[in-house]
């Protein structure tokens, strides 16, 4: 769950983003020039669908159907209704500006669609380097620009679950506010986000810390102006809107007003105080601003809040909460209007952790109001909804609570929630595990139940720890933030269940016996409880260890070999072996506590551990430890190192910084020895995967930069030549934390975000990797159509769509397009489809979700490119071998 980010992993990152982030920027002795050969891959996501929390959804009000979300620091999202999956749209962030995935704010733009924005910078203190930014973009996301800003944002801050921080003007759409933390104040941007200026007249920067004696900068931080929301009843098209309301993080005057487009501004008279603003909702047909209050910043905390309604027109303010003060014991946030039927309002008690979180309706402008389940005779309760999570099973979280609570829960974290602009039926609302919503939501009003499901798929927002594929059993293993990990037997599936008995809140490291796959180990955070599990059926399912004295977190493990023993660095106590599943542990001599450890793939005796320049071996089963006199290594503990399956002693270390040694590192020796790969300059993960056809050495890859660029590289040659594998598009902000390639699939490797999830990419070279499960028919019969179309064209690029139309009798079961541009354009992106390109000419092939197409369907895509000169649409497109119809 989110709410464990603060307590661990957010905390971890005062020392470098989950214990390894990327190093201070610092000139360095460039590398030998290399030659980089490119590669063309197809990206996907292991599925687990959601995973983090989403604080921000945002519908567009002109363009029905357009709707994103935010996560804290997975980037953002685009809606897609034809499938009703969610685009990612920030994995162009590259590694330098990782911190640009967590997004503060979203604002799309009504006045044109096409037009979005987004407020990005994960920390506001010193854990992110870089100050914030707000990107703009005109092809809704495809591409963007960026302005850079003086300071820093938080996406990944307390409070960012109130705003939205960033507007839009709905009446003069070069017109931008922007709210900022830190004691900054209130920006202001009249030529669509291109520039930035401070708003001077605005009076106050607010002043709410959540802890004002948190020393790190993170807790102590000004939380700001919070939201700014527009009265779109006082403008005409073409000119600033008159009057602005913006909420800011100060308990006692907390909303203010400017009637004048901004010149000047004023405290609103008669307002509440003893609490924060989260939302401002303007109903303008009524003349109603909805505000949303807690008496803390959330997203965690919260034990008191209100709900008022102020007449605009009048000034006159009213609480319309929905249960007295002394009622509550959470906070209110997620506040939303029927733009259909503006005196239905809907809110959130967004700190309502136990029982369950609770949403309130009203359809009388506040006067009265219903919630979503009740008590009936005290634990027993009513709900008037059901829920279905059978699409992401796991969010039962394979708990069995005694009532009041259930599970699923409805939610935690709920500071968003909106109901569709077109369609009062459908409302969504993030929590801090997911997007739930429902499509039937009336049904509230008449009695009947409306149904809650994962509105998620596509949205992959887990922060991953660490991965291991196997040579047998399940192909991936992983070890996440907040929900522990999962099991994938099926990359494309929702898994039914995260690592259960005992669940950790994350987990910091996993193994598996390279010879006997189905013993496996892993190690995490739990806040009481065991902090390490063992599995003898390849991780489908677990029972817990026994910890040494003093242990308070998961640290680093490693299994043997032949599964026979296990070395354990935990947290709170120093490295311990044990013989079995760890129901006796012992202290491990001549190691130093909180080092790294791993083990021999062959040697079931032999351990090695890494701890601030020094590299550590045991030949005895980890009881002792001798260091090696190898030199030279990364002096600080930034450091990743495997050793390779199916040689003994054959170790591979990654790892440093940029004011010392820094790179890639290869011994043949059990680590007596290390040689420093001269073509890498800079290195944080190393893995393995099957060996490319011909070769006799396993297939190296690599998160690092080489050659003066930043990306994931593989090599087939033992190192010695290397191939970027991801591209400009494919970046994922940091990806520091593991890699592996599959011992079973040439080419594919697994690669760990630290907020996108698990990304695994495949190969289009000969003897590549396919998709799991069934793959594309590469010519289905029958007759087709092709309809494309420029939806947008600027100097250096173009957006397109793309329809193919199954206009034969049969159904198709998995398509490839083919076509050849005529005038030099090149793909740079393309979405609900994979694709390669080579010259001219482009292959699409289906994903695993519209590869069956019926008579009489369609099949859709889009894509952004780039060109030089003229833009001429394809003469011909081709389904196989059949040539189709273009219109």
């Amino acid at each position: 769950m989110r709410r464990t980010r603060i307590l661990t992993a957010v905390l971890a990152l005062a020392a470098g983003l989950l214990a390894g982030g990327p190093p201070a920027l610092a000139a360095g002795a460039p590398e030998p020039a290399t030659a980089l050969a490119a590669d063309t891959y197809t990206w996907k996501n292991a599925r687990v669908d959601g995973g983090g929390f989403v604080p921000g959804i945002v519908f567009n009000r002109s363009e029905k159907n357009l709707a994103y979300a935010r996560t804290d620091i997975g980037g953002a999202y685009r809606w897609q209704e034809s499938t009703k999956t969610w685009t990612p749209l920030l994995d162009s962030v590259g590694w330098d500006d990782w911190g640009h995935t967590g997004v503060v704010s979203l604002a799309s733009d009504s006045a044109d669609p096409d037009r979005v924005y987004a407020a990005v910078g994960t920390y506001t203190n010193d854990w992110d380097p870089g100050n914030g930014a707000v990107l703009r973009s005109t092809d809704r996301g495809a591409s963007w620009k960026k302005a850079d800003l003086p300071f820093k944002l938080g996406g990944n801050m307390p409070g960012r679950g109130m705003g939205e921080r960033l507007a839009v003007d709905p009446h003069d759409n070069d017109v931008l506010y922007l709210g900022a933390p830190s004691g900054h104040g209130l920006w202001r941007s009249t030529d669509a986000g291109v520039t930035w200026s401070q708003v001077k007249a605005f009076p106050n920067p607010g002043n709410y810390r959540q802890d004002p004696s948190d020393t790190s900068g993170y807790a102590s931080d000004n939380q700001g102006i919070v939201w700014v929301t527009f009265d779109e009843s006082t403008g005409t098209a073409g000119t600033a809107t008159k009057t602005v309301y913006v909420g800011v993080a100060d308990k006692e005057n907390a909303v203010y007003r400017s009637t004048d487009a901004g010149a000047t501004w004023q405290r609103i008279a008669g307002q509440p105080t003893g609490y924060l603003a989260h939302k401002g909702v303007l109903d303008a047909e009524n003349g109603y601003l909805y505000l949303a209050y807690s008496d803390t910043g959330g997203p965690y905390d919260g034990g008191r809040g209100r709900l008022y309604r102020y007449a605009t027109a009048t000034g006159v303010w009213t609480d319309i909460s929905p249960v007295a003060e002394a009622d509550t014991y959470y906070g209110f946030s997620g506040l939303t209007v029927d733009r259909q039927n503006p005196g239905t309002v809907m809110a959130t008690a967004y700190s309502s952790w136990w029982p369950d979180t609770q949403i309130f309706r009203s359809r009388d402008s506040g006067g009265s109001w219903t919630q979503a389940w009740s008590y009936t005779s005290y634990p027993d309760r009513e709900n008037r909804y059901t829920m279905d999570v059978s699409s992401s099973p796991w969010l039962t979280w394979g708990a069995n609570p005694s009532p009041p609570e259930q599970t699923p829960k409805l939610g935690w974290m709920t500071e968003s929630l909106e109901i569709d602009p077109f369609d009062p039926d459908r409302m969504m609302y993030g929590t801090g595990a997911t997007i739930y919503g429902t499509e039937n939501l009336t049904r509230w009003d008449s009695g009947s139940k409306f149904t809650i499901t994962p509105m998620v798929r596509g949205l992959e927002e887990t922060a991953v720890n660490d991965l291991a594929s196997p040579p047998s059993g399940a192909p991936l293993l992983s070890a996440l933030g907040d929900i522990g990990g999962f099991r994938h037997t099926d990359l494309t599936k929702v898994p039914s269940m995260m690592f259960t008995q005992p669940n950790f809140t994350s987990t910091t490291s996993l193994d598996f016996a390279e010879s006997n796959p189905d013993t496996v180990v892993r190690a995490g955070n739990l806040d009481s409880g065991p902090h390490i599990a063992f599995s003898t059926d390849n991780g489908a399912n677990w029972f817990a260890g026994t910890d040494p004295s003093g242990v308070s977190g998961g640290g680093t493990v490693a299994a043997a070999a032949d599964g026979s023993r296990f070395v354990w660095s935990p947290q709170g106590a120093g490295v311990h072996h044990a013989t079995g599943f760890g129901t006796s542990w012992s202290a491990s001599a001549g190691i130093p506590s909180g080092a790294v450890v791993e083990s021999d793939r062959v040697d079931p005796k032999t351990f090695y551990g890494f701890k601030s320049g020094k590299f550590y071996v045991s030949t005895d089963g980890g009881a002792t430890f001798t260091a090696s006199p190898a030199t030279g290594l990364p002096s600080g503990d930034s450091v990743r190192f495997k050793a390779l399956p199916g040689a003994r002693g054959d170790v591979w270390l990654a790892g440093g910084s940029s004011d010392g040694p820094y790179g890639l590192w290869h011994s043949t020796d059990a680590g007596a020895t290390f040689t420093k790969l001269a073509n890498v300059g800079e290195a944080d993960t190393v893995g393995f995967g099957k060996a490319a056809p011909g070769a006799s050495y396993q297939t190296l890859f690599t998160s690092a930069e080489i050659g003066g660029v930043r990306g994931i590289f593989r090599s087939t040659d033992k190192g010695a030549t290397w191939t970027r594998v991801n591209d400009d598009a494919h970046q994922w902000g940091w990806t520091g934390a593991a890699i592996t390639g599959d011992p079973r699939v040439y080419g594919r490797v697994y690669v760990a975000t630290n907020g996108r999830g698990i990304v695994y990419g495949d190969t289009s070279d000969t003897g590549g990797g396919t998709d799991p499960g069934p793959g594309p028919d590469p010519g289905p019969s029958g007759a087709c159509e092709v309809t494309y179309r420029i939806t947008n064209d600027w100097p250096d690029g173009f957006q397109a769509e793309v329809r193919l139309t199954n206009t034969g009798s049969a159904p198709w079961n998995g398509w490839t397009l083919n076509w050849s541009f005529t005038d030099g354009q090149k793909v740079t992106q393309l979405w609900n489809a994979a694709h390669t390109q080579t010259g001219s000419a482009v292959t699409v092939r289906n994903t695993d979700w519209n590869g069956t197409v019926a008579p009489g369907s369609s099949a859709a895509f889009g894509f952004t490119g780039s060109r030089t000169g003229a833009n001429a649409r394809p003469a011909a497109f081709a389904l196989g071998d059949r040539t189709c119809a273009l219109r």
